[in-house]
């Protein structure tokens, strides 16, 4: 599995007792979510818990990040819970091997975008069809749902779309340069790639509606995704609320990681809250009342279950 690129934050971790030990945070694409949350999360752990240091990474997203939590080492990840539930079950791209995944904390939704510009005159999925279309980087949840909401919509994902495999801000790139026609994105909001585009001059974006398809995506995949709305507020030039599908988020690590690490990440996370809103604002979406066992399809690590038990928040 190939990482794009280190990010170079000083973010190291030390494990309580005689060594210190790296630990690293899988976030995702530099026009993403992931990655300034994560960089957020790096800071408020090496300046809150003492002895704690880490290195954040730059990856291909919940797949990619899943992989790294598979190799045993010292990660913790950022994934959208489809994937999760793929690697956990050894389902998808993870046929044939199960990953001991386990949640530390069920975070905020990912909304999936269907994005592309008034230029196109795409208007809706079934417009799609015969256009140039980016499903998300290789190694991205992203690309797992674009690909299962294709399918519910009726489109065959090799055959009715000439299929590109970018991130978020390559698509962005690619649909300046007129490469692409509309690409996929899922994500928290405001995605700073579709902010982009928003805000460049002669664009006027346009979000296709498509939250019709995920009765049939939970029919077959299990109840992982929801109607959701993307405001008209969120992008500069959206004229109407974006009826979407959505799935939630979550923090994992490998259920190896010992119990008082990963009591200390959680606790950091929680009590300094504040900071990390600073970074990004969907980490005001993160709340203790959300750790539900009903909104992630892993189990919480004990190291969590002891946090939330000492706050008095029932997981069942």
């Amino acid at each position: 599995m190939k990482l794009i690129k280190t990010l170079a934050i000083a973010f190291t971790f030390a494990v309580s007792g005689a060594h210190a030990q790296n630990l690293s945070i899988a976030t995702g694409g530099t026009g993403g979510v992931y990655y300034p949350m994560g960089g957020g999360l790096a800071a408020v752990l090496s300046k809150q818990v003492p002895g704690m240091t880490a290195t954040a990474e730059v990856t291909g997203g919940s797949v990619d990040n899943l992989n790294l939590i598979a190799s045993g080492k010292p990660y913790i990840a950022f994934t959208m819970t489809d994937a999760a539930k793929d690697a956990a079950t050894g389902a998808g791209k993870f046929t044939g091997r199960k990953v001991p995944v386990q949640t530390l904390a069920v975070l905020y939704p990912n909304r999936m975008h269907v994005v592309t510009t008034e230029a196109t005159g795409i208007k809706s999925m079934q417009d799609l069809k015969g256009k140039r279309v980016s499903t998300g980087s290789p190694g991205s949840a992203t690309e797992v749902m674009a690909f299962r909401l294709l399918e519910a919509a009726g489109i065959d994902k090799d055959k009715d779309v000439k299929r590109e495999r970018l991130g978020a801000a390559e698509s962005v790139n690619a649909m300046k340069d007129r490469k692409i026609d509309a690409f996929f994105w899922v994500g928290g909001l405001p995605t700073a790639a579709v902010t982009d585009l928003a805000n460049t001059p002669g664009t006027k974006i346009q979000m296709i509606d498509h939250a019709d398809a995920v009765d049939a995506m939970n029919k077959k995949y299990g109840n992982l995704y929801f109607k959701d709305t993307i405001p008209k507020s969120t992008y500069s030039g959206m004229v109407a609320d974006n009826k979407n599908a959505s799935v939630a988020n979550v923090l994992v690590v490998n259920a190896n990681m010992p119990e008082a690490d990963v009591y200390k990440i959680v606790k950091a996370m929680f009590e300094n809250q504040p900071e990390l809103v600073r970074t990004h604002k969907e980490y005001q979406s993160v709340s203790l009342d959300n750790q539900k066992q009903a909104a992630t399809p892993l189990p919480f690590h004990p190291g969590a279950l002891k946090y939330f038990k000492e706050k008095g928040v029932n997981i069942n």
